[in-house]
């Protein structure tokens, strides 16, 4: 499975403008494309920073679909993005929700590997990482994502609502430097997102 991510930040102010768009046009426009497997639509109101996530099933996929949608993704992030960054990833391992209703929260992290280290880094996450999640209250998801290429790295879960997101901060800490010090990963943000918009196809 692979990924493809957008990281747009702006004005606050202007956030709703897209999410709304989004909201309207994404999962149409993504759902008519072969090889679609899902969509995942965050925001951080505060701060002013949209990310999103479609997963293919092949990079093919991922790439022709790309070449479809990218001038229309750029306008309707248009009323509010200063900046945008569009990355592609492989999905290591993912433990995807069956579902997730209004209220979900996101927590993402990203880091920088060895790619020498990559199936390690899987196994930790795999092993060490998510059967702690998964003891969590509210824990509905998580995955892993490389890019072996650039060495780059980004795992996300996802939880039920916001008390359990609030709580599980110091577990998830605690399960975060054991998989990291365990796939020799360097930590470089850690970011949390209100779920704006899930689309969990099925699996066929």
């Amino acid at each position: 499975m692979f990924v493809r991510t957008v990281y747009a930040t702006g004005d606050p102010a202007k956030l709703d403008q897209a999410l709304d768009g989004f909201r309207a046009e994404a999962v149409g426009l993504l759902s008519a494309q072969p090889g679609y497997r899902g969509f995942g639509l965050f925001a951080n109101r505060e701060l002013g920073i949209i990310t999103m996530g479609s997963w293919w099933e092949s990079r093919q996929a991922e790439q022709d679909s790309d070449a479809q949608l990218k001038q229309r993704r750029a306008e309707l992030l248009a009323p509010f993005a200063g900046t945008v960054a569009t990355d592609t990833w492989e999905a290591v391992v993912a433990e995807r929700p069956a579902q997730a209703g209004p209220g979900a929260w996101f927590r993402l992290t990203k880091f920088d590997f060895d790619r020498a280290n990559a199936g390690k880094l899987a196994d930790a996450f795999r092993t060490v990482a998510l059967p702690a999640l998964r003891q969590l209250d509210g824990f509905l998801g998580g995955s892993m994502l490389l890019n072996l290429e650039d060495e780059r790295g980004a795992v996300g879960g996802l939880f039920a609502d916001r008390a359990t997101f609030d709580a599980s901060r110091g577990p998830v800490a605690e399960a975060r430097a054991k998989a990291a010090a365990a796939g020799g990963v360097t930590l470089r943000s850690l970011e949390e997102f209100e779920a704006v918009l899930l689309d969990l196809p099925a699996k066929s």
